[in-house]
């Protein structure tokens, strides 16, 4: 058999049509996956989500309780258990403007499973034609679980639209996939302290 270098689009092309055999594509694999990892390095220069390292000893004496950090700028929150074995770290959305950012230090105060919304008076101010309630359910903007904080109005929570992830979409809170906030629910505990950055 003759050895060929094919392009991607070619093996693209070919695959795509039924054309390259298993024995062929397998042949092929080392050449494509070089040329996929050297596209890679020439185009992508930063995370699009401009994730940043955190460190917990930079902001907490101990990890008492656990520790978690949420960064407004990079729009993510980060975990660390209290015997530090684990530390985690989900894409969120954040403040949509400094006038809703709050810094500082605070804690979990409450956990709430499927929590209903009450829409803050200043949101309300806002859009008065916002519902005055929301119970639990897929159009929820807490999603399926908050942890509340020490300040009034201030939540890590849910979200009912994956599209605000990673955006500037919220009016204090830190909003996280469902599925992620659900593992950091079930590891933090009331008394784990916070700091917002």
């Amino acid at each position: 058999m003759r050895n060929t270098i094919l392009n991607r689009r070619q093996v693209m092309t070919l695959a795509g049509g039924g054309l390259v055999s298993l024995s062929a594509s397998t042949s092929l694999a080392q050449s494509f996956v070089g040329e996929i990892e050297a596209d890679a390095a020439t185009r992508v220069r930063r995370n699009t989500m401009a994730f940043r390292t955190v460190q917990w000893r930079d902001h907490f004496d101990s990890l008492r309780h656990g520790a978690i950090i949420c960064d407004s700028d990079s729009r993510a929150v980060h975990f660390w258990s209290q015997d530090e074995a684990t530390y985690l770290v989900f894409p969120c959305s954040g403040p949509m403007t400094e006038e809703f950012t709050r810094r500082g230090r605070t804690e979990i105060v409450l956990k709430r499973m499927h929590p209903t919304w009450i829409p803050t008076p200043s949101m309300r101010q806002r859009d008065p034609t916002l519902p005055a309630i929301v119970h639990p359910g897929p159009d929820n903007p807490l999603g399926t679980r908050a942890l509340n904080l020490s300040w009034q109005y201030y939540r890590i929570h849910g979200i009912d639209n994956v599209a605000k992830i990673g955006r500037r979409a919220s009016n204090g809170c830190f909003g996280l996939y469902n599925h992620h906030v659900e593992q950091l629910y079930d590891l933090v505990r009331v008394g784990t302290q916070v700091v917002v950055l």
